[in-house]
């Protein structure tokens, strides 16, 4: 006799998938609406409030390859939200900071960061709240989990 078959709706990680796959995008279309993608958003937020940042220090940070970072890097100064800082020191080293616009863009889109949370969270308690991030700080812990989600 074969052994029985799950429903996919028996299984934690597809309800987490499901709350996590809408939670990202609408924000990801909340984003779009100012001309940035959550990977581009989460670049900018590392650079806020830095003066400037090596691009292999960013990589580290969001756990991204240094290719990653430079493809992001580039769109952003396409785009005019940050610029490149060449150093003294070394003509093949450079730095990232937030441009002008860059800077207050950055407040601008954390408000929609909160207000996305908000619009899926709101209803829980604070204690709910805090049980939720617990555990899932708890699984990113016992994981090992260090990439910042960008998709």
């Amino acid at each position: 006799m074969a052994a029985p078959v799950s429903h996919l709706t028996s299984h934690l990680g597809y309800w987490l998938r499901y709350v996590s796959n809408h939670v990202s995008h609408a924000f990801a279309r909340k984003l779009e609406g100012e001309g940035v993608t959550v990977a581009e958003w989460v670049l900018l937020r590392e650079l806020y409030g830095e003066q400037a940042v090596a691009p292999s220090r960013l990589a580290e940070r969001i756990g991204q390859t240094r290719g990653a970072i430079s493809k992001l890097s580039d769109r952003l100064l396409a785009k005019g939200l940050i610029v490149r800082e060449d150093s003294p020191e070394d003509r093949r080293a450079h730095s990232l900071a937030l441009s002008a616009p860059g800077r207050e863009l950055v407040p601008r889109l954390s408000a929609l960061a909160d207000r996305n949370d908000a619009e899926f969270f709101e209803h829980l308690t604070a204690q709910e709240r805090d049980t939720v991030e617990r555990v899932m700080r708890g699984i990113v812990e016992r994981r090992g989990l260090s990439h910042v989600p960008v998709d």
